[in-house]
């Protein structure tokens, strides 16, 4: 029977175990002998399978995430040595058996995806995570992408997203008080804008993008929207996924200043806005997630007026 993946774009590809053997029979027959299995994940650029007991394999769903495909390829070696695994590139395959693009093979990371319900107050957990991404953002830049259309615009000023989270909060009016996102939008972005050099960012950390073994963090994974731009990009997880002494313990170990923490604030909000409106009918996890850091930010201003 073949094991086909969960549509959630309305141009997707359809992936089943059958198309996936038959490139790596006709590609990699090293591999071809191998069990290989369906994984079930929230992640909406890729499908996952799992190939025998220490590879995975990534299939772009849509066209866009093609080419993210070869970035990852050329950046992760460069991170190998932060504080938290990454994923390890083994292989690109080439388009074939009706297949249009790039797809590859990593090695396999033990672990779960990070349960919120297990890491959203664990102050060693926020830590750990501030420690990737501040030595993350102490790697060298040199031929690094910069941030814009390469990787959805993660960190790009703030402003430029402000047409996409309005649009966003139109859609999500039937759920949200619109002018109280709306409120919380404009403040965010009233912040100073950052104005040092760029600094390598993750672009999509998110419970979906981590791996815990006893509820410590291992490994972060996903680093197709990776660029160098603003750091506060990668402080949407402060709202995503951590909450009460765990945020602040998150803030605390990270050290930034007062206008990145609110831009952080307006990513985390951004994102999840529209993310939900682009998926609430097609992926309960994410959807739920977004949800999360949306209200999360709104009580921040319900309660102190911002961060």
């Amino acid at each position: 029977m073949m094991a086909h993946t969960q549509a959630m774009h309305a141009d997707e590809f359809a992936i089943d175990i059958d198309l996936v053997h038959s490139l790596l029979a006709a590609q990699h027959p090293q591999w071809a002998h191998l069990p290989l299995r369906a994984v079930t994940s929230a992640g909406t650029d890729n499908a996952l399978f799992r190939l025998g007991e220490t590879m995975v394999v990534r299939m772009p769903r849509i066209a866009v995430a093609a080419p993210l495909i070869e970035k990852e390829w050329r950046h992760l070696p460069s991170f190998f040595a932060l504080p938290l695994q990454v994923p390890e590139p083994l292989a690109i395959g080439a388009p074939g058996c009706g297949f249009a693009w790039p797809w590859s093979v990593y090695r396999w990371l033990e672990g779960d995806p990070v349960s919120t319900q297990c890491v959203a107050q664990s102050e060693q957990a926020a830590q750990a995570l501030a420690g990737f991404i501040l030595a993350l953002r102490k790697i060298e830049i040199r031929g690094a992408p910069l941030s814009g259309a390469q990787n959805n615009g993660r960190g790009v000023p703030l402003g430029r997203r402000n047409h996409l989270t309005l649009t966003a909060i139109d859609t999500l009016s039937d759920e949200f008080d619109a002018r109280e996102l709306l409120g919380a939008w404009r403040a965010c972005c009233a912040a100073p804008p950052w104005t040092e050099q760029p600094v390598w960012l993750h672009g999509d950390i998110h419970a979906g993008n981590l791996l815990a073994r006893d509820n410590r963090i291992t490994a972060v994974i996903d680093f197709g929207l990776c660029g160098v731009g603003d750091p506060a990009c990668d402080l949407m997880v402060a709202w995503s996924l951590f909450e009460g002494n765990a945020r602040r313990s998150f803030r605390d170990a990270l050290g930034d200043d007062e206008p990145t923490w609110v831009r952080g604030q307006g990513w985390a909000l951004s994102v999840a806005l529209i993310a939900l409106a682009y998926y609430r009918a097609s992926n309960q996890t994410l959807s739920d997630m977004s949800r999360r850091a949306i209200n999360a930010v709104l009580t921040d201003f319900r309660e102190g007026g911002g961060a």
